[in-house]
């Protein structure tokens, strides 16, 4: 097949590389304009390692873009992980249209940040669809999805590297071979049972401390490795990323009436603990402001914490 890729970063690069290996050809990849002062994408990297065409259009809306796309002749194109608004008009250029990956099953989880969504609502189940792309975002009809597990510590970076990442280069190259051969099907995604989230960002990012355990714990693996949920202590904002949780029960009654919700309540040689409604977090790994990320025990003494400390609100 004539392939056109359109996409970035490692997803993007594992994508290419694939159609690459086996025998397609690859008449095109588009990504987006390189920014000022950021490493080059893996995607543009690659594709220029292979002696591929690359094309950077600050818009897929421009004469200039559509015109280039035409020029490739492709029978179909694959969208990987792309950020940048692709109009009918682009994504109807190629034989057999153009495909798209996304890490939920749609019509769940909408929008650019649904592993961590999931994750942080407790789900204990996500997945992939590859679906055709349409002006509403996320919303064409789907051709195909894959299930994943979301195990009870997984994180974010697990739940992507471990599942949704190969498995999404695998369906991308059953997808493309399905539409191209005219075997697909494609399903009207049903609006009643559709979600959508925006990018997981700061703000939602930070702890309550009066929140539930689960909730805590949940929200903590939906941020790791990024953006890395945050809390307040003495002063200075401290990043988590790994965890573990305990219920009251774990430390017996006396623990359980005598620790304070919001409050720092154990100091250990690898860990710093709070308390939470329900249980307490125990800080496994983490970032103060000028720090890397250090183990919680490093970081309550670079913080020099202690014990029924407050954490702010």
């Amino acid at each position: 097949m004539n392939i056109v890729v359109i996409g970035r970063q490692d997803f993007g690069k594992a994508v290419l590389e694939a159609f690459h290996a086996r025998g397609d050809r690859i008449v095109g990849v588009f990504c987006a304009p390189d920014k000022e002062g950021a490493k080059p994408d893996a995607l543009d990297a690659r594709a220029v390692e292979l002696g591929l065409p690359v094309f950077k259009f600050a818009s897929l809306k421009s004469d200039e873009a559509l015109a280039t796309l035409r020029a490739c002749h492709a029978d179909i194109g694959v969208m990987a992980y792309v950020l940048q608004f692709a109009p009918q008009e682009f994504v109807t250029i190629p034989r057999h249209g153009m495909i798209q990956y996304h890490p939920s099953l749609l019509p769940k989880y909408r929008g650019p940040s649904a592993i961590g969504w999931a994750i942080s609502n407790g789900e204990t189940e996500t997945g992939l669809t590859i679906f055709r792309p349409t002006d509403g975002l996320d919303e064409g009809p789907v051709i195909l999805q894959k299930t994943a597990p979301i195990r009870a510590d997984a994180t974010l970076g697990s739940v992507y590297f471990d599942y949704l990442f190969p498995l999404g280069v695998a369906a991308m190259l059953e997808a493309a071979d399905s539409v191209v051969a005219g075997t697909h099907k494609e399903t009207v995604q049903d609006e009643s049972q559709a979600g959508y989230e925006g990018w997981y960002e700061a703000r939602a990012a930070r702890i309550n401390p009066f929140a539930h355990l689960d909730q805590t714990y949940n929200q903590i693996r939906a941020c790791n490795p990024a953006p890395g949920a945050w809390l307040e202590i003495a002063g200075k904002k401290v990043q988590i990323f790994d965890c573990n949780k305990h219920t009251h029960r774990t430390f017996g009654q006396v623990r359980a009436r005598t620790a304070k919700v919001g409050h720092i309540s154990q100091i250990t040689d690898t860990s710093f603990f709070f308390v939470c409604n329900g249980g307490e977090i125990e800080v496994l790994r983490a970032k103060a402001e000028d720090t890397k990320k250090i183990s919680g025990a490093e970081v309550a003494t670079h913080l020099k914490l202690s014990v029924g400390l407050a954490i702010a609100l």
